[in-house]
């Protein structure tokens, strides 16, 4: 994947469709409770910056279930430690879904970069773990998140700030958006720099050092009928050229756009349906 990472364009829609389950978009149950589970599909978009790579076209399962503490969402699972008005605090456990696959680069885009494709490893998914907090109210939505690799792939650690202000439009949300993310050296050297393992082979080596990348956007949800939703959402990150400098970087990036789109709805499970 790339530094717009799925993580974050899934957190931006996400959101959204927990908002739209809150408002009406879930399954309503005899009692007149809404159903605390989702279920639905959706597509990511990415004009990936790798060498060759292109735009990858990722499905993606939207099943979502919010409980008092306990919430799932796509790829994202939280326990909230604190849930006050306008705060909240979580832990979290996340895929990561960055990386690639040798197969799917250029080899002759990397020759130019004066790396042999024959010589390198792919970059695997891994699980993150860490911190997240919200505060919300009428100037809008902050999120920071706090998350360290648990799964020994990079070993790195990332911070992420965002800022949203949601705003109605009849049954229409949209929430324009505003953040950056850090990437320790760890992280953004295990996607965009040799590894140890691929400069003693001769791959010429390479260290961006920790890297920042801001991105703005806009997510969108609408209500479809009482059980379902439509979600989405446009991004766009601004590459540092610690990355764009990158031997696995097409020449000349210095950017990435990403979109999202999804639709959801509501449902009850087995055990829900025989009272349980």
């Amino acid at each position: 994947m790339t530094l717009t990472r799925l993580a974050p364009m899934l957190l931006l829609c996400l959101s959204s469709t927990a908002f739209a389950q809150e408002e009406g978009g879930r399954d309503t149950r005899a009692d007149g409770q809404r159903s605390p589970w989702g279920i639905g599909v959706a597509a990511v978009v990415t004009d990936s910056p790798y060498a060759g790579e292109g735009t990858r076209v990722l499905p993606v399962p939207l099943l979502s279930y919010e409980g008092e503490r306990f919430y799932f969402r796509g790829i994202t699972a939280g326990w909230r430690l604190v849930d006050s008005d306008g705060f909240e605090l979580a832990v979290l456990g996340k895929a990561r879904l960055d990386g690639f696959d040798v197969d799917d680069l250029d080899r002759a885009v990397l020759a130019g970069n004066g790396v042999d494709a024959a010589l390198l490893e792919d970059r695997d998914k891994g699980l993150d773990l860490g911190l997240g907090m919200e505060w919300s109210g009428d100037a809008g939505e902050l999120q920071l998140e706090l998350l360290a690799d648990a799964s020994g792939r990079s070993d790195g650690q990332e911070v992420s700030l965002q800022y949203g202000y949601p705003i109605r439009a009849g049954r229409t949300l949209l929430t324009p958006i505003v953040g950056a993310t850090w990437w320790s050296s760890d992280m953004a050297g295990y996607y965009y720099a040799p590894l140890r393992e691929e400069v003693a082979r001769g791959v010429p080596g390479y260290s961006p050092g920790a890297v920042t990348v801001p991105h703005a956007g806009v997510s969108f949800f609408r209500p479809l009928g009482q059980a379902w939703s439509l979600v989405g959402s446009l991004r766009y990150s601004h590459l540092p050229s610690a990355i764009g400098n990158s031997p696995f970087v097409e020449p000349g990036t210095d950017g990435t756009l990403s979109m999202f789109v999804g639709v959801s709805r509501g449902f009850r499970p087995w055990w829900v349906k025989q009272g349980r």
